[in-house]
């Protein structure tokens, strides 16, 4: 299993090809005759020149295996998984495993720290490792250690190793995965969507809606029963919704109502609201908004109403004329232009 971690290592860091195996040096069988055992040894002694000389090129990478006390190793700050929100529940299928085979056989990625005194690595990729090799420390198994491989990496190449394992994980959620993202076009690419796109090979559209999902206030976020809970489908169209001025203090209102109620269920001993029903909510919020009579409504100088405005939403604005104002085609064209200019002032005017 070590064998098949060094290579992924390696093939992730490199955009070359893949690390090679360094060779092994072989030991001579004592009852081998004199000359071929001098062969032999001969042989070991080139094969290990040339072993160090491909290591000293590049060419091989080497990896250091080590067995670490998890006190001493942080969490890297730049990976997509939440440590606060990891549980004995959420890692109990991984501890067991641990338990049942003697020990961690699939090692963590660290890289070495400068300056903190309290710690000596950092874990780049193996977070849930860390976390249950702790918990089983602190629950009657203090001899488990840290199995861990240190490589040299930049933050950029941390980030897109970290990426890529958390890619293959179910319990790492949509939020988590796009406020990762969203700090790392800061950190790393310089706000430039297009070059991080290309340098974790993923689709510009589909990482657009995910930092789109990322900005998604906190308010909103309590509203669910955990962050987990925020899937990217459904958490895009709450962004979407949240971009209309007009509705955003309405979605925000109804957050707060179901934040209220989840804390009360949970300290009640009640199941939480589903995702679902959440999100059901703070778009029927929004649409309720939008579909609200609107304050505008222009009178003749008879008083008759002549022309007002029923909705606003991400469609556009309807505007109703009332039959039997006794105002004409003119009129009614300034009472539009009126309108429209009294939404604009509001920040509510037609989106172009």
């Amino acid at each position: 299993m070590a064998r098949k971690q060094s290579d992924y290592l390696a093939a992730l860091l490199s955009d070359d090809e893949p690390a090679r195996t360094p060779v092994t040096e072989a030991t001579p069988s004592p009852s081998a005759p004199a000359e071929p055992r001098q062969r032999l040894a001969g042989t070991t002694l080139l094969g290990r020149e040339s072993a160090l000389a491909r290591v000293a090129s590049g060419e091989v990478r080497q990896v250091t295996q080590l067995l670490l006390d998890p006190a001493r190793v942080r969490i890297w700050p730049g990976n997509a998984r939440s440590y606060a929100h990891l549980t004995e529940e959420s890692c109990r299928e991984l501890i067991d495993s641990i338990v049942a085979e003697g020990g961690q056989k699939v090692p963590a990625i660290v890289r070495r720290v400068e300056g903190d005194p309290a710690h000596d690595y950092e874990v780049i990729a193996g977070t849930r490792r860390h976390w249950s090799i702790s918990w089983l420390r602190a629950h009657s198994y203090p001899e488990m250690q840290f199995v861990a491989q240190v490589a040299a990496l930049d933050d950029e190449a941390a980030f897109r190793l970290a990426d890529l394992e958390n890619r293959a994980r179910a319990d790492v959620s949509d939020l988590e995965r796009a406020r990762n993202y969203a700090a790392a076009l800061k950190a790393h690419y310089g706000n430039h969507l297009t070059r991080m796109a290309e340098r974790l090979k993923l689709s510009k559209g589909w990482l657009s809606k995910m930092l789109r999902v990322a900005a998604l206030p906190d308010a909103v976020i309590a509203a669910f029963a955990s962050p987990v809970d925020v899937a990217l489908k459904p958490g895009y169209a709450l962004a979407q919704a949240m971009d209309d001025k007009a509705v955003a203090p309405a979605i925000l209102a109804q957050a707060k109502v179901l934040a209220k109620a989840q804390k009360a269920r949970r300290d009640a001993g009640k199941p939480t609201l589903p995702a679902a029903d959440v999100q059901r909510r703070l778009l029927d919020a929004s649409r309720a908004k939008a579909d609200a009579p609107q304050s505008f409504v222009w009178t003749t100088p008879h008083g008759r109403p002549a022309l007002s405005v029923q909705s606003i939403n991400r469609q556009g604005i309807t505007i109703r004329l009332h039959a039997g104002s006794g105002v004409g085609p003119d009129e009614l064209a300034d009472a539009l232009r009126h309108a429209l200019a009294a939404l604009e002032a509001e920040g509510r005017g037609l989106k172009r």
